[in-house]
């Protein structure tokens, strides 16, 4: 926050020629943080899987989500999106969950970007 000091003669006119100081307190508002989501790396759960969970939950095309796949392969890790806070623990549930439903020990995490 900042503050703006203004001098504006004051209204009552006494004639001594004093000055008033108005404060005007302007907020600028910050964009809130943002979260990576971040695909890990395991040895048991198939490629396919991490395809479908990437096109089902991340909206990649079948090309995309196969690239990033391999990608999480080869790193070890990938950031699938990078979403406000409420949005990337939603998307983090939501791929644990499918991935525990289906026996998979596929891990999904966020960090601040």
């Amino acid at each position: 926050m900042y503050a703006k000091v203004m001098m504006m003669a004051d209204k009552k006119d006494d004639g001594d020629g004093d000055l008033g100081v108005k404060l005007e307190t302007k907020t600028k508002t910050k964009r809130p943080p943002l979260y990576k989501v971040l695909i890990l790396n395991d040895d048991f759960t198939p490629m396919e899987f991490v395809v479908m969970v990437l096109e089902r939950f991340f909206g990649l095309s079948h090309a995309q989500a196969f690239e990033l796949m391999l990608t999480v392969h080869k790193k070890g890790v990938a950031v699938v999106g990078v979403f406000s806070h409420e949005i990337a623990e939603t998307k983090v549930a939501q791929v644990m969950d499918f991935a525990q439903r289906h026996q998979h020990p596929l891990q999904c995490t966020m960090e601040k970007e």
